[in-house]
Formats: C-alpha cells, structure tokens, sequence
C-alpha cells in the first residue's frame, strides 16, 4: 500500500451537472471524517454536505461513496464526492483536499497503476481501459470490454499454465533422472504440450493485426491525379472542410487525415498530393509522401478525374498485398464509357453527394473483410504481439532443439513463459509501465 493519498477529478472538467472526485489512499478515512463529519457505510451512497474543517463553511452538498479496501478499484480506501459540476464548486473541494497531510493531486494513471500494483487489474485489463475510455466507436468499445472483462487475460494464463506443466516436466528430467520414479523420456513428454501451444499462438499471430486495426483505425488512402476531386471527396466524407478545394493543380502538398466511424469501426481517410510529372521540388515531395502513405494504407481510393480520365495508374505502383478501388469522380459531368466500365468500382460526384453511400459501403466491406465479424480477437497492440512473437520463437526452438540438451531447452521454455508473464504483468515490467500509464488522464 502506498504511503501517499492521492485525489483527482475523475470526470470531465466543469461546469457539468455532477462531476465526480475520487481520494485514494491510508488518509482516505481521516479526509472523509473531516468534510463529511463521518464515515459512510462501505458502498452506499451517502448524502451529505462537504464542510470546510477550518471554518465550518459549506463546500458543496455531495453524494459521498464509500469503499473500503482492498474492495475498491485500487485496492486501497476510496471515497468518491460527487458534487455539483461548477468551476468554482470543483476549484474550492480540490483546493481544500491539497490542504490535508500526506494528501496531493494524482499523477496521470496513477489510480490505475495503484489497482494494478494491489493486484485489482492485470496489464491486459489496464490497456482494455485505457482503450475503452479512448474509444470513439462501437468496435473499439466492445474489443477494450472483452480485454477489460478479463477474457484476453484468461486466455493467456492458461497458455502460461501449459507452460509451466511443460517447464516442470523438464526440470524433473534435468533435476531428478537419477530417481527410480522419473520417466528416462520425462522431457520429450512436454513437446506435445509445447507444440500445441506454439501451433495456438502462432494462430493468433497470423491474424491479419486485426485488433490493431480496430484500436487505432483501418487506414484508406486517396491517390489520384491534381484535380480529380481527392480533397472535396475528403470533404465530402468528413462532411466538414478538412480541406483546402481549389482548381489550381497541386494545391495539396502534404498528407491531410480525418477519423470516421463507418457501421462502428474506426476509418482514417488520407488525402494525398496528386500525381503527376512536376519539377517542383515541394510538390515532388508531396508526391513522394503519397506513395509512402499508400504504402500504409489497407485501402487504396485510386480516384479518377470523369472530364479527364486519360491519366491512369498501374496497378504496380502499388503494393500488390493492398486492394485498390478505383473510383470515378466527377459523374455528374461525365459518366464511365461502356468500355471501361467494368475497370470502375463505383461512379461518384464529391460535389454532389452522388455515389457516397456506395462508396461508404464499398469501404464498409473491405473493412469488415479485414477485421472479421464477431471474432474473437486476442493481440491489440504491439507490444503483445512482439512478446508473442517472442514467445513463439523460444517454444520453436524447443521444438527443433536437442532433448537431450535437457538445460538449453529448459531455458527456451523459461524464456517463453518470461514473455506470457509481461504480458499481463506476472514478471518485472518496470521499463512498461510508465508508457501504459501515461496514456490515461488525470483521476484515472
């Protein structure tokens, strides 16, 4: 237990109907007795005026929970105030809890960081949080659930657990083969083990990044020649001004973005300098950064000019692993001649709003296409994906080694079950932390 109370507001800053002050920590019951004049029964709300120890004028009347540690989200005491949602209400009860001892303002994450070290959350669980207080869409918000939830975590300690049953019949072939009672082929018992494991992660790994995708956004990037209309149908779908729409041929010089929320998934769109033969140095690297960008991408909107459509792009200027849709713009003016028809996805006018929702369907697919639908998806960040990888490699040199080298692959298990152990949090994680922490706010 720390030996600090922190507090924080935990909701949004004011003015808001109610916002809510968390305290955490071992002056939690002494804090509580001075503003409240007593302590709330442990997880009922408790309706009472917040008063000013030194000079028994009126804070704000608050509803005053109660939770008792180690049954609190961080383990420790906690008393939360909600109190009425004015600046001036939130400024006078934050400035009153910073006059107590041993009592200051959290750091970012830092009530959460405290769950994790009393053992309320795991680091799977912490960055399902983070994710779900992040998250702008439904996908994102039901993928951050079920890590929270502690499914992904489950999963993971049962790997662990096979491991371990791996791990120990080796070590009693390498500790114990004098012993009557031990098998002579005790650690070759566990390659069966192991190589279903490796087989079930590696599963996982070949997963196409979908739960990255939906954590941070399926990337769609426009190319297409100077003036087909990239930045109005940027416009169009961002159904704002994001930006500048002008006649002028190479008016965009650098990447523009926007996120959407296309059928609950989260879609940034990426304009793109247009394409063409210049001597312009600045518009030379605008061109530059358009090929990078489709290089990212997971879709490609190869957009068409329709009252100039004789400029047309190989296909082996992009990345042949990245699907293109061709997408023919300006069909208000001019309509795909019957020969080329069957060379265009979809006609649309940006200016016109004509072809959008086809267009948005049309991404809609190739986004469901990519992320699946309903399944179950375990890594969703790097980090889990580079310890599985790791993992993985360990297990496979098990696999390939000599048995018979009972130490050496002793220690390619304990350096796999090393990599499960980070990823939840069970082994030394120190040089982690702060960068998961980091990404919560204040009073988290």
């Amino acid at each position: 237990m720390s030996l600090e109370t922190i507090y924080a507001l935990s909701s949004g800053a004011g003015p808001t109907g109610v916002a809510v002050i968390r305290v955490s920590g071992p002056e939690v019951i002494s804090i509580t007795k001075s503003l409240c004049r007593k302590i709330p029964e442990d997880r009922v709300a408790h309706l009472s005026q917040l008063i000013d120890p030194d000079d028994n004028s009126v804070l704000d009347e608050a509803l005053v929970l109660y939770f008792k540690g180690p049954r609190s989200f961080t383990g420790e005491d906690v008393v939360e105030f909600h109190i009425h949602g004015g600046r001036a209400v939130i400024s006078s009860v934050l400035n009153k809890l910073s006059t107590f001892n041993n009592c200051r303002m959290a750091e970012r994450g830092e009530f959460s960081r405290r769950g994790f070290e009393n053992g309320k959350l795991d680091l799977i669980e912490v960055e399902g949080l983070a994710d779900l207080i992040a998250a702008d869409t439904l996908g994102q918000k039901s993928q951050a659930l079920t890590q929270l939830g502690g499914e992904t975590s489950k999963l993971y300690e049962g790997w662990r657990a096979d491991l371990i049953y791996a791990i120990a019949l080796v070590e009693s072939a390498l500790d114990f083969s004098d012993e009557a009672d031990v098998p002579e082929d005790i650690a070759g018992e566990a390659l069966p083990t192991v190589q279903a494991l490796q087989a079930k992660i590696d599963q996982y790994l070949n997963d196409g990044s979908r739960g990255e995708i939906v954590r941070d956004g399926f990337r769609v990037v426009i190319v297409g020649p100077p003036n087909a209309g990239k930045s109005r149908l940027l416009n169009a779908l961002a159904k704002r001004d994001v930006a500048i729409v002008s006649d002028e041929a190479g008016t965009t010089r650098d990447v523009i973005e926007v996120r959407l929320d296309i059928d609950g998934l989260p879609v940034i769109v990426t304009d793109t300098a247009g394409i063409r033969e210049t001597e312009s140095k600045v518009e030379l690297e605008g061109i530059r950064r358009s090929f990078e960008q489709a290089d990212k991408a997971e879709l490609i909107l190869f957009l068409i000019d329709g009252i100039d459509p004789h400029f047309q792009l190989s296909d082996e200027n992009f990345n042949d692993q990245i699907p293109v849709l061709k997408v023919w713009n300006k069909s208000d003016l001019s309509n795909v001649p019957d020969e080329k028809s069957d060379l265009v996805d979809v006609q649309i006018s940006a200016s016109e709003g004509v072809g959008l929702n086809e267009l948005t369907a049309l991404i809609s697919d190739a986004v469901q296409e990519r992320v699946g639908q309903g399944e179950t998806v375990v890594i969703t960040r790097e980090r889990h994906r580079e310890l599985l990888r790791k993992c993985s490699l360990d297990l496979e040199n098990f696999i390939e080694g000599d048995l018979v080298d009972t130490e050496l692959r002793a220690e390619d298990l304990r350096q796999a079950a090393f990599s499960l152990g980070r990823l939840v949090g069970k082994v030394d994680v120190e040089d982690v932390l702060d960068k998961i922490f980091i990404e919560f706010c204040i009073g988290k």
